[in-house]
């Protein structure tokens, strides 16, 4: 976890990779409640013996599930201790490079982009590219540019 003081002091990043977060493991259980949520129960994703016999190998996780995992790589990966809140803007891009094996571990990898004021009240718009890894391959799983809002 990288810690700034100000919103500033984090704009002051912008082209560099701020920070990486600890590898998580995804789990059937993560992938079976996120069916539920979304009502995806696609059977490479919740048949699991069906699954050994797909294309995969096994279950994957939902792509979506991947991207996810952005709110919480944020947790993770920054803390600006003069910011009240943050709020996800959207997305500029997305790709899914490479599926994420139920049992396989990823982690994000955060390069702020950019950084606007948005208002006279110090609140800014970042964005920033986050790299969801995934151990072992070649390939991230997931790139996507997330746009975020943060206030003082």
């Amino acid at each position: 976890m990288k810690t700034y003081q100000t919103l500033q002091d984090l704009a002051a990043c912008v082209g560099q990779e701020v920070a990486t977060t600890d590898w998580m493991t995804i789990t059937q259980e993560q992938v079976n409640q996120f069916a539920e949520a979304t009502g995806d129960h696609q059977w490479i994703h919740v048949d699991v013996e069906r699954a050994k016999t797909g294309p995969f190998g096994g279950p994957i996780a939902h792509g979506f599930l991947t991207l996810a995992l952005i709110p919480k790589i944020f947790q993770q990966g920054v803390e600006v201790v003069e910011s009240r809140m943050g709020v996800n803007y959207g997305l500029n891009r997305v790709r899914f490079m490479a599926p994420v094996p139920v049992g396989g571990r990823v982690r994000g990898r955060m390069k702020l982009i950019s950084s606007e004021p948005i208002d006279d009240k110090g609140g800014v718009q970042m964005v920033w590219e986050i790299t969801i890894e995934l151990e072992g391959a070649s390939k991230p799983a997931c790139v996507a540019e997330s746009v975020v809002r943060r206030f003082p």
